[in-house]
């Protein structure tokens, strides 16, 4: 190699010291030759590209199953939560989609319309649940449709009487306004907890100050019962209420009179030929149950 191309090779491999992007291939060995080193340039890595993929559901992909629904009822009906927004009234609902935020433009238009049932900050509780193909609704404050009351509407006039005269009826007092809320969850309702079912509501209901009215009942009762509940089982002398919290509402009632003229009521849990419970009530005490299967 003479002298320029030494200067040559040395110039070149200065500025690719400085070039950023600029890999340098060794020389070739020694036994192809006199063969002068080439700069080539290589494409920085690209940084990954974001994945599309959804975030998969914290939900179970099972359809909501007769036990956890049975701990739905038990442990999220009658419970009381704190309104994170303003909730609309309107006997219809109001509708939100399940793991998704609340939007903001929506829920302005609802309580504009039916207006205000109860505002941010108020606190609240869910006074029924029902279980729907792809929704679970829920009732606060007893629900968003009014109430009718039969003596509200009577008038009674005596012998013809002028009814101007008639007093008007009795006040009664003023009914806590009420709101349906409806969770949809765009798919068969998935089998969940109560802690799933409360993390659902959490962009409307804050349930993380608040007692457990459930809980709180349930540990007043007598440690037959609570065990009884803790199986969910139904044993003579619970209520109707501790029954529902045991077993959760039957499939069926008939109410009948026994030779004696004692009127019972049978709660019917399950279909024959199945396995079937019969729960019965004289007055509103359990009296038997029996199982069949």
């Amino acid at each position: 190699m003479d002298v320029r191309s030494t200067f040559a090779l040395a110039a070149v491999l200065a500025l690719s010291a400085d070039v950023p992007g600029l890999t340098l291939f060794p020389s070739a060995p020694s036994s192809m030759g006199d063969t002068t080193s080439v700069a080539v340039a290589t494409p920085q890595s690209a940084a990954p590209a974001p994945s599309d993929q959804p975030q998969s559901s914290a939900h179970s992909t099972k359809p909501l199953q007769p036990e956890s629904r049975l701990l739905l009822i038990r442990y999220v009906d009658g419970e009381f939560a704190k309104l994170v927004q303003s909730l609309p009234a309107g006997k219809h609902g109001y509708k939100i989609p399940a793991g998704k935020p609340i939007d903001p433009q929506h829920l302005s238009d609802m309580l504009r319309l039916y207006g205000t049932a109860a505002t941010q900050g108020d606190t609240v509780q869910i006074t029924g649940i029902e279980f729907r193909y792809q929704q679970i609704v829920l009732l606060i404050n007893g629900g968003g449709k009014k109430h009718f009351h039969l003596r509200d509407h009577l008038q009674i006039g005596i012998g013809g009487g002028d009814m101007s005269a008639m007093p008007p009826p009795p006040s009664r007092p003023p009914e806590i306004p009420g709101a349906t809320l409806i969770l949809d969850y765009g798919r068969p309702v998935p089998d969940m907890s109560p802690d799933d079912l409360k993390r659902d509501l959490s962009v409307l209901l804050d349930f993380s100050k608040q007692h457990s009215a459930a809980v709180n009942w349930i540990d007043t009762l007598p440690p037959q019962f609570q065990e009884a509940i803790k199986d969910h089982r139904a044993v003579v002398g619970m209520d109707q209420e501790m029954v529902i919290a045991a077993m959760g509402r039957p499939d069926k009632k008939v109410r009948e009179r026994d030779p004696d003229g004692v009127e019972t009521e049978d709660w019917i849990y399950g279909t024959p030929p199945g396995p079937t419970t019969f729960v019965t009530f004289a007055s509103t005490n359990v009296i038997r149950v029996e199982r069949f299967n």
